[in-house]
């Protein structure tokens, strides 16, 4: 079973930045796609990223042009690099991936505990 582990996380100003980490532990045969989401207090969570295995990448329209998704494969570790954080980035960021016990399991989502972000003034 594959275990995820944020970092990162932490209180800075807007207009500042973080680089988030989410490290993948355990046995399984693959990591296919790794996601970010996040919660606000509140609020139901939402996707912010993806990448794929051969590093093809999406962004929540909210994100797009800020933040950075990538990923190194050899340490199966995902990250997000954040720029120009807002307060509405507020939130905890949770990590997720969509993992392959064996060459013949049906893939399935793990998820980390998350990491908090606080952008305030």
């Amino acid at each position: 079973q594959v275990q995820l582990v944020e970092s990162g996380g932490g209180l800075v100003q807007p207009g500042e930045s973080l680089r988030l980490s989410c490290a993948a532990s355990g046995r399984f045969f693959s990591i296919n796609v790794m996601e970010w989401y996040r919660q606000a207090p509140g609020k139901q969570r939402e996707f912010v990223a993806y990448i794929t295995r051969g590093g093809s990448t999406n962004y929540a329209d909210s994100v797009k042009g800020r933040f950075t998704i990538s990923r190194d494969n050899a340490k199966n570790t995902v990250y997000l690099q954040m720029n120009n954080l807002k307060p509405e980035d507020t939130a905890v960021y949770y990590c997720k991936a969509d993992v392959q016990n064996t060459r013949f399991s049906i893939p399935f989502g793990s998820w980390g505990q998350g990491t908090q972000v606080t952008v305030s003034s």
